[in-house]
């Protein structure tokens, strides 16, 4: 068994990973959004990522759930409460390092 850190979660499309796989890490914040245009990269917890994936991506198909142990983050990692969201939401403060992403799941169309 592997010994990880605590797990957040990504959502994103297949050419958005390629291209961060290229580059060897990920700066895209949410869709539409760069970390550059954003200021840090949306994430969520285990629970978190369906309703955001409801909310934001229903139409996004393919779809890619990203494993990103958060103790190979390089960047910050905050909660921070988004409106009026129930919890807060983990948010890295810079790029991920795809060595970060330690599974990539690919979703059934919702």
């Amino acid at each position: 068994m592997a010994a990880y850190g605590v797990m957040i979660y990504h959502l994103t499309d297949p050419a958005t990973w390629a291209t961060s796989v290229a580059a060897g890490e990920h700066t895209q914040s949410t869709r539409g959004l760069t970390l550059a245009q954003e200021g840090f990269i949306h994430c969520s917890t285990a629970h978190q990522w369906p309703t955001v994936r409801g909310l934001f991506y229903a139409d996004v198909n393919p779809l890619l759930l990203l494993h990103i142990d958060e103790a190979l983050v390089d960047a910050p990692v905050v909660f921070e409460q988004l409106g009026d969201a129930p919890e807060p939401f983990p948010h890295v403060y810079g790029p991920i390092p795809v060595r970060a992403v330690v599974k990539v799941e690919q979703l059934d169309p919702a």
